[in-house]
């Protein structure tokens, strides 16, 4: 027997005897803490909502789930850290809506926004609402509209930073009523709103896990959701269709992530977890406190995932482009 022969033979002999040992390497995932970055402030609407999520997520896992805010040049900062991460399932990213338009707010990237990740499954879809300080001169959407029309670049529009949810909004109010207004960004929701409840700025568009404590204790003058039919935690507050801008919907949808090469066995124990946690009772009673509810079941889930944000990239592809505003 050639001494290649003999290495071939003793390879496959070993093979059966080696493949118990994976398995239970697999098997024992995880078996140390996780980390879920989020790529914006500690205190913001994502903060909070993985927050609730990674403390369900790490009772079913066995492990703890910590939480770490890496926030900065509108969350690419976050998701680039968990683009070039180790793929063991140990550093994941939970990210909203900002990881459809990063692909076009972006020109350059030190990571791939389209093909950096693996998908885990959505988690939740947030309204938004079109907010003002307590005593700005309108008393519904209409009269709102109008005046940001007359006083145009008078008027301060705030939002978290460049790529943020608020951001976005503030892109679409404005194509909405054809009127340019000063954008003032922050580093992160918190500042903005601190500066909108003290007056130094007029107007934001937020998510209703910002909004809606605010909005019930009369700190912000609300004007509208943005979603096709009324929030039940602000009941009272119409659709901006019903208030007289019909065709302004966008709502904030958030999902969890890999890095790219991630063991599928890993994506789907994740999936099978953020699951769990989504049906867990206080996490959806907390969810509706704050004016969202978790995905359906087969929207947390890897495949389900990946169309819906494929496609969400598509869409704003063409309403960056049209608005000419880069991040970069």
């Amino acid at each position: 027997m050639t001494r290649r022969r003999a290495l071939l033979l003793a390879t496959a002999l070993a093979a059966p005897a080696l493949l118990p040992g994976l398995a239970q390497a697999q098997a024992a995932y995880p078996n140390r803490p996780i980390t879920i970055i989020v790529p914006f402030a500690a205190g913001g609407p994502t903060d909070v909502v993985t927050r609730l999520v990674a403390e369900v997520m790490s009772r079913d896992l066995g492990q703890p789930v910590v939480v770490e805010n890496v926030g900065g040049a509108g969350g690419t900062l976050g998701a680039q850290r968990v683009a070039q991460a180790r793929p063991d399932g140990y550093t994941l990213l939970l990210h909203h809506i900002g990881m459809g338009t990063t692909p076009s707010l972006y020109r350059r990237l030190s990571y791939d926004a389209v093909n950096g990740f693996e998908t885990i499954g959505l988690v939740t879809e947030v309204p938004m609402t079109i907010i003002t300080k307590k005593d700005f001169p309108a008393n519904n959407l209409a009269e709102l509209v109008k005046v940001l029309r007359e006083r145009k670049a008078e008027v301060n529009l705030a939002n978290a930073g460049v790529g943020a949810a608020s951001h976005i909004c503030g892109l679409l109010l404005q194509s909405a009523i054809q009127t340019q207004l000063t954008t003032v960004p922050y580093r992160g929701t918190g500042p903005a709103m601190t500066d909108l409840i003290g007056g130094t700025v007029d107007v934001m568009c937020d998510q209703t896990t910002n909004t809606t404590q605010q909005i019930n204790s009369g700190s912000v003058k609300a004007f509208a959701v943005t979603t096709s039919t009324r929030n039940a935690a602000l009941p009272n507050l119409p659709t901006a269709a019903e208030a007289g801008l019909p065709g302004f919907e966008v709502s904030v949808w958030h999902g969890l992530y890999a890095p790219k090469g991630t063991d599928a066995a890993i994506v789907n124990r994740l999936s099978r977890a953020l699951q769990v946690a989504l049906r867990e009772d206080r996490l959806v009673a907390r969810f509706a406190e704050l004016g969202t509810a978790p995905v359906s079941q087969e929207m947390a889930t890897p495949e389900a995932h990946r169309r819906y944000w494929q496609a969400d990239i598509a869409k704003w592809r063409p309403i960056i482009q049209a608005a000419g505003q880069y991040a970069d």
